[in-house]
């Protein structure tokens, strides 16, 4: 089956647990089509760069899935219908990466970026 990463924003409003339902309730549409989560992470409030419905901050998730394109179609289609989500992007990949994303890793876990004081 195709892979995807999926990432989506909701209202600031919410509270963690809220948002993290919707996490869980994505989840299940996806299982229920016969698609599956690899992997599920939840970013917290981050400020975004300019308003989405007068929000000035947002909840971000993020999910890796296995899944049927009609599987994700669907979910795609009832995040766009949910009042508490704002914004959704999907993308197909060929493989998923190991390890958390670069959202959850810490700054000294990235790696060396060389000197950058030129």
């Amino acid at each position: 089956m195709p892979l995807y990463e999926h990432v989506f924003i909701a209202r600031q409003d919410l509270s963690s647990a809220q948002a993290e339902g919707l996490i869980e309730h994505f989840s299940t549409v996806l299982s229920d089509h016969g698609g599956k989560v690899v992997d599920q992470e939840y970013w917290g409030v981050k400020t975004m760069a300019y308003k989405i419905n007068k929000n000035r901050k947002g909840h971000y998730a993020f999910l890796r899935t296995d899944s049927p394109a009609p599987a994700v179609q669907e979910m795609e289609r009832l995040m766009r219908l949910h009042d508490d989500v704002m914004r959704v992007m999907t993308v197909k990949v060929d493989a998923h990466e190991e390890g958390p994303s670069a959202q959850m890793q810490k700054r000294d876990d990235r790696g060396d970026r060389g000197d950058r004081r030129r």
